[in-house]
């Protein structure tokens, strides 16, 4: 963990401190790391000391917190309880739960600890349902150990994990900035962006999807302006996006999820991005629930909708949106919500948690991958560019 994470996370436990600390920085990044094509360094998932450490997502911004875990059952608990969130960040942090499966396990052969590992995976893979990168990841590094099992002793079997585990977290980051470099290409300098949930270095192991793309336009000299969504219930967008566009010195303002479309009628913004947790074969998109309708208003006034994903997030195996699976989350989320300090709900309400919609293919304009943009039709383009063909 570097100097920068180590000062903020001493400020943040002092009010005073964290606001001077963030000022100053502000004017660091905006007068010299961004003129020099640099912004400081931020690892949501990394491992230390063999330890599965975390940015505790939960408490940002009012503080910055790094949480460790010693167990794959914290793990599981912590990506449910979304400490961690985003599918390439989960996915890298359920691969680091494996890893502390094999330390966990007393097995004294390398089948015993496969099978402590085939149990731990299952525990993993079932804390979300929706994102397909914590079933990609899993899967992967169970792939690798599985091969290997009969050539190595149960302590080299676990290094080898951590190893895999390790290079699916750089690999991530290597795959952001390619994906953000072709999604750049698409804005122009000057234009408003409405960007939904959050899909920056957050969402990711570091840089991210939708808001990496944006990252790298304002780095290449873009003037760009964000619209930041709430992204209701949890606000991630008014949480955990503006507190990263802060970050880099990029100009932003916050609106209410149900506002996108008065921007986009009024044609005062000229691009929509968003992430994705899982796609189907046919390039229908699973993501943070509103990104169905915010695709909707951007179709209606001509405004294109790009979904920014790894390739790993892409399920071939599933033919139509129809076909992925929903998480619904517990109501409090909804009637937990506050106003100027006072509950909004009803003390005897009843509410529903969707956490995710599907938006048809027919309203993504193309889908930024780390292969290059894919555009329609989306049933024979994408499986070429998921591919490599």
């Amino acid at each position: 963990m570097n100097i920068y994470l180590l000062v903020e996370h001493e400020f943040s436990q002092h009010p005073v401190l964290w606001h001077v600390f963030h000022l100053i920085k502000r004017f660091f990044i905006t007068n010299f790391c961004v003129s020099a094509g640099k912004i400081p360094f931020m690892r949501t998932v990394f491992w230390e000391d063999n330890q599965l450490k975390m940015i505790d997502q939960r408490i940002l911004p009012g503080r910055f917190e790094v949480v460790s875990f010693q167990d794959h059952v914290s793990v599981a608990r912590a990506i449910k309880d979304m400490v961690v969130r985003g599918a390439p960040a989960i996915g890298a942090a359920a691969a680091f739960g494996l890893a502390l499966a094999g330390y966990e396990s007393k097995a004294g052969s390398s089948h015993e600890l496969l099978s402590d590992l085939r149990s731990a995976s299952d525990t993993l893979k079932s804390a979300r349902p929706t994102a397909v990168n914590l079933a990609w990841a899993v899967d992967r590094v169970m792939w690798i150990a599985e091969q290997t099992r009969d050539e190595r002793g149960v302590d080299d079997l676990r290094q080898l994990i951590v190893d895999a585990a390790q290079r699916i977290a750089d690999e991530d980051v290597e795959i952001n900035k390619r994906m953000a470099e072709y999604g750049a290409a698409l804005i122009n300098d000057g234009d408003t962006v409405i960007h939904h949930c959050n899909t920056g270095a957050l969402a990711t192991v570091d840089w991210g999807t939708a808001l990496g793309v944006i990252r790298t336009a304002h780095e290449q000299g873009k003037k760009i302006h964000v619209l930041v969504d709430e992204t209701r219930p949890r606000l991630q967008g008014a949480r955990l996006t503006a507190w990263e566009l802060d970050q880099y010195g990029i100009p932003y303002e916050i609106i209410s999820d149900n506002m996108a479309g008065y921007f986009l009628k009024a044609g005062r913004a000229q691009k929509v991005l968003f992430g994705a947790d899982r796609v189907a074969a046919n390039g229908d998109v699973a993501n943070k629930i509103g990104t169905y309708m915010l695709s909707l208003a951007a179709h209606d006034n001509g405004v294109p909708a790009y979904a920014v994903v790894p390739t790993s997030t892409v399920d071939l195996s599933l033919e139509h949106g129809d076909l992925i699976p929903i998480e619904e989350r517990d109501p409090q989320e909804v009637l937990g919500i506050q106003f100027q300090g006072e509950q909004v709900a009803p003390i005897e309400a009843e509410a529903r948690n969707i956490a995710f919609d599907v938006t048809p293919n027919r309203l993504i304009s193309g889908i930024v991958t780390e292969n290059g943009v894919v555009h329609p039709p989306f049933e024979t383009n994408l499986k070429k560019v998921v591919l490599g063909e």
